[in-house]
């Protein structure tokens, strides 16, 4: 892979102080659009089900089906609009501006309805704590579409790295993926072995939610608009392997974080590199080696030479 030089338009500026109204307004617009998929298709590996992707003009939920039709929902972040089509043809629109998150999920439904695809989901917000639901939230309010195209931007940017990565992989490894949950970019793979049930805890997220996330070993990374600066980059294990937590992954920037239990390294760090991509792969990579070395993977099985 040709290795992109850092660029202001490639890997965009975002300062999570500036852009949380617009990012908080946002997630909880993905996490109606989430729903919708979810409540529609079967449960699939960890959820793999439920996420958004990212595509050439914003993120997707990929075809949903819906007896003999189908139908996706997209979120075009260059037109501020969001767009839902089906395969019959018929489709319907709703711009992307400021306004209470509960007129857009009213709106969100009535042209649902307007399509004959009348959707039924539990209204209250996932991993966010204190959350009010759609229908009731006039809080949330603020949509900034340069910032949320920056956002767009920067997952691109991420993804295709992300993608390098996962190439590297012959094992169980997920899709490039967007959990709405946290509103976190994901790529995770599996070495084959059973986990111990998750704790849980997250906000409005039974048991089983966990469960059935984190029912394998799994070493997962991504990134995150949070908590602040312009976000990070994390990779963490479930189980996490004795000694992972100490290991020295050797690169620059980056460090354990104790209260989030898990290795981080700033996005600002990353965008200001002379070669974005290397460092991002090299903190992905050695990230990796440390929970799978850790907690005794057959590598050379998993791993394409």
């Amino acid at each position: 892979m040709g290795h992109m030089t850092a660029s202001n338009d490639a890997w965009p500026a975002l300062p999570v102080a500036e852009w949380a109204s617009t990012r908080d307004t946002l997630q909880l617009w993905t996490q109606i659009v989430g729903k919708v998929r979810m409540v529609s298709t079967p449960v699939m590996s960890h959820w793999w089900n439920v996420p958004l992707y990212v595509t050439s003009r914003g993120l997707t939920t990929s075809l949903i089906p819906r007896d003999h039709r189908a139908f996706q929902i997209d979120f075009d972040l260059l037109a501020d609009r969001l767009d839902i089509t089906v395969t019959d043809g018929t489709s319907a629109s709703l711009p992307l501006r400021s306004g209470p998150v509960a007129d857009f999920y009213r709106q969100l439904m009535e042209q649902l309805d307007l399509l004959g695809l009348h959707t039924d989901l539990w209204t209250m917000p996932v991993e966010i704590p204190d959350a009010v639901p759609f229908d009731d939230d006039t809080s949330h309010t603020t949509y900034d579409g340069d910032q949320a195209r920056a956002f767009w931007r920067l997952l691109v940017q991420s993804s295709r790295v992300f993608e390098e990565f996962r190439s590297r992989f012959v094992g169980k490894v997920s899709p490039v993926h967007l959990f709405w949950g946290a509103l976190d970019l994901a790529v995770s793979r599996f070495s084959g072995e059973s986990a111990p049930p998750h704790p849980g805890g997250a906000p409005n997220c039974g048991p089983h939610v966990m469960w059935e996330a984190y029912s394998h070993e799994v070493s997962s990374a991504g990134y995150w608009p949070g908590p602040d600066g312009e976000g990070i980059f994390y990779s963490y294990a479930y189980p996490v392997p004795d000694g992972f937590a100490d290991a020295d992954i050797a690169v620059p920037g980056a460090y354990y974080d104790v209260q989030l239990g898990e290795f981080v390294l700033p996005y600002e760090l990353v965008r200001s590199a002379a070669d974005p991509d290397r460092l991002l792969l090299e903190f992905l990579q050695a990230t990796y080696a440390a929970a799978a070395d850790h907690a005794g993977w057959n590598r050379a099985a998993l791993e394409r030479s």
